[in-house]
């Protein structure tokens, strides 16, 4: 059975994520912010949740340690946890951007970095990040500055950690949607199609196909999802 670590496990993605991984019969090990917010989950066998806080290093790094020493084999990470804020230049100010590169990178980075040794000695492992188009698309990234440059230094984090493990089966990939169907974009997006958004369910089964045996060959660090948006 393969192990796969998801941040931000009850979340509108996350939720979707994991129930897809253990429908497919994977061993999930999920991380919440807090301790009321396992309830989110529904009990499985295959399914541990864990509190941790990610933006902290040594706390991260502790979990990381102790799923491997566990599990032995940590096949795949996915980091969903995430934050959003909306503001151009003017509006943002150096506490915007601190709080969304700790909540966009540091959760990611702070993972990535014990696990990426561990699937470099095993020589297999993948990890996996969520992009998002505004750090992409300098048109609308504009207007969501902190959002979209802490969402930027994913896709080079990936970039140099793929240069690193070449020649590896160690693949570092960004997935990223376009406008996910959620209800709370829903409420936020007035106006638009969310028939042309990308259905959290669907995203899922890409996140899964990365993962997975069919998606070995795969080495490119990004993949778009943007459905008709």
């Amino acid at each position: 059975m393969k192990s796969v670590i998801i941040t931000g496990a009850n979340g509108n993605l996350g939720s979707a994520v994991t129930k897809e991984y253990l429908d497919k019969g994977y061993r999930v090990i999920a991380t919440v912010i807090n301790e009321a917010a396992k309830n989110d989950l529904q009990s499985n066998s295959n399914l541990e949740v864990a509190v941790v806080n990610l933006t902290n290093e040594t706390e991260t790094a502790s979990f990381v340690q102790l799923t491997i020493d566990k599990y032995k084999t940590i096949d795949a990470a996915l980091m969903l946890v995430g934050g959003f804020t909306a503001g151009n230049i003017s509006a943002t100010t150096n506490a915007d951007i601190e709080k969304q590169f700790a909540l966009n990178f540091e959760t990611a980075y702070n993972v990535s970095r014990p696990l990426f040794q561990h699937m470099l000695d095993n020589n297999n492992g993948r990890l996996v990040f969520i992009g998002a188009r505004p750090a992409l698309d300098a048109a609308s990234g504009k207007n969501l500055l902190a959002y979209s440059l802490s969402k930027s230094l994913l896709f080079k984090l990936a970039e140099y950690l793929n240069e690193e493990a070449k020649g590896k089966n160690v693949v570092t990939t960004v997935v990223v949607p376009s406008t996910l169907d959620t209800d709370s974009n829903r409420k936020n997006i007035p106006g638009a199609n969310p028939d042309n958004w990308v259905k959290p369910e669907k995203f899922a089964e890409v996140l899964e196909f990365v993962t997975s045996e069919k998606g070995s060959a795969l080495r490119e660090t990004v993949l778009k999802v943007y459905n008709n948006a």
